[in-house]
């Protein structure tokens, strides 16, 4: 099954439901940080899949 057939499956009332339970799980004050983290983490895995090295960039600018 690929991601087009699974959005397919997945409907408004089940999204409702993913929100409702991330919500319930961790408040809304710690969403923001999750998502931070999630999109460096994405940033990081990306940057590593190019072949690119951006912490020896950051620490030669910083030196």
């Amino acid at each position: 099954m690929n991601l087009f057939n699974i959005l397919w499956v997945i409907g408004a009332p089940q999204v409702i439901l993913i929100i409702v339970v991330v919500l319930l799980l961790f408040g809304g004050k710690k969403i923001p940080e999750l998502m931070r983290g999630l999109g460096s983490g994405i940033k990081e895995f990306k940057d590593a899949s190019k072949g690119t090295d951006t912490s020896k960039e950051k620490e030669s600018k910083e030196e």
